[in-house]
């Protein structure tokens, strides 16, 4: 059996522009003119190097990875949006793509006529889009609005109609990007369903995402990507416990290569998990204390400012966020020491994000830079529900009713 997808050794580069700060002056303007001064320099970035896989009919593939790792990007040249650098894709079937709210849609047409328009662009004969036409309302929900102008959609609703155009229009493959995080719960547990439909039926998937539970319910094949390469190819649960093994170490101590993170306005060195004496630690115990000490550099004074610390579960699902208090900061070191010593978290594996602000404006976010892992208490008498997030005790009374 031939691939329905082959990619051979694809690359993608960018060049960068990096500007001088603006002149202060007209005369300054007019005389960088003549000295060349204020002429912009640029940076060959790679975003994708030498990727080569193939995808067979029938395969759901998930494509995970750090942000910044190249995943949009691959799914952007496999959807024929941005061509490669280098190498090549040989593609045998018609290829659907939700990239983007409203990708492949006119905003000035209404939802019926995008429907007809990116059938069109699909390479289906409008016989074939009216046989489908009910379907996509049907499972869309958008009956109401479909002669109005899709530029008075919301985003949900464009999302609703671009998913059911690209599920219901049977295309041989079936590209996806983290879109459907857009979509509401109900409404995301549909499109799943959909694309395991999909699947089953012989076509062919590739999603992106960063919800590792739903790629791992929906895809049985894995490829991870790091700084624009292929990490690993395997089993979709292998690709999941490799990248999962990024954010721990032996040590409760991850420490940022800031010369690559660097921002004019400030930046973090190292995040470290420690328990309540300071202490760099693997594991925290449920029901012990503990703390999220942070290091990072001000370049430049800030006003107002804010860090903020996120907690997100292995299916990417950020449940607490908690910030410091606003205050003016000038330039220097410091370190912010986030405590935690009542609320109790089941047992796995947690990502950190760490985010700096200055007057409400975010200057600096780091997604993933540490993990924090809490094991069983050490008191076997206590029930630990490991299901669940969050362990803390409701208050509970129990009454004999009178028979």
């Amino acid at each position: 059996m031939k691939p329905i997808l082959e990619i051979k050794k694809v690359s993608k580069k960018f060049r960068i522009r990096h500007e001088h700060q603006p002149y202060l002056s007209l005369r300054d303007s007019f005389s960088s003119i003549f000295t060349g001064n204020g002429k912009a320099n640029t940076e060959e970035f790679w975003a994708l190097k030498d990727i080569s896989f193939d995808v067979y009919p029938g395969n759901s593939i998930g494509i995970i990875g750090r942000n910044g790792a190249g995943k949009s990007t691959l799914l952007k040249i496999l959807s024929k949006i941005t061509p490669p650098s280098e190498g090549k894709i040989i593609c045998r079937g018609r290829v659907a793509s939700l990239l983007e709210v409203g990708t492949g849609f006119h905003p000035e047409l209404t939802g019926r006529e995008n429907i007809f328009l990116n059938g069109s662009i699909l390479g289906m004969k409008r016989k074939e889009i009216r046989k489908k036409f009910d379907e996509i309302i049907d499972f869309s929900g958008v009956e109401k609005f479909l002669d109005t102008p899709l530029k008075h959609y919301s985003s949900g609703m464009q999302l609703r109609l671009a998913f059911a155009v690209a599920a219901f229009l049977e295309p041989e493959i079936l590209v996806i990007d983290e879109v459907l995080a857009v979509g509401d719960a109900e409404f995301q547990k549909k499109c799943l369903g959909k694309m395991d439909e999909v699947s089953k039926s012989g076509r062919t998937i590739l999603f992106v995402s960063h919800n590792l539970g739903a790629v791992s319910a929906l895809c049985n094949k894995g490829i991870l990507l790091k700084k624009g390469m292929i990490e690993m190819k395997s089993e979709m649960n292998s690709v999941i416990d490799r990248y999962q093994s990024f954010f721990t170490n032996n040590t409760g101590e991850f420490h940022i290569d800031y010369s690559k993170e660097k921002n004019d306005q400030g930046f973090i060195r190292k995040v470290s998990i420690e328990d309540i004496f300071g202490n760099a630690v693997q594991l925290i115990q449920i029901a012990q204390p503990w703390q999220v000490r942070v290091c990072f550099t001000i370049n430049l004074a800030a006003p107002h400012f804010i860090i903020a610390i996120g907690l997100a579960n292995s299916s990417n699902y950020a449940f607490h966020t908690t910030w410091s208090p606003p205050q003016d900061i000038l330039p220097g070191e410091y370190e912010a020491v986030f405590k935690e010593s009542t609320i109790y978290y089941g047992t796995g594996k947690y990502r950190i994000t760490v985010g700096l602000s200055s007057r409400e404006q975010a200057f600096y976010t780091l997604e993933d830079c540490a993990c924090i892992e809490f094991d069983n208490y050490a008191d076997k008498n206590i029930f630990v529900r490991t299901s669940g997030l969050l362990l803390n005790q409701m208050g509970v009374e129990i009454n004999k009713v009178k028979s």
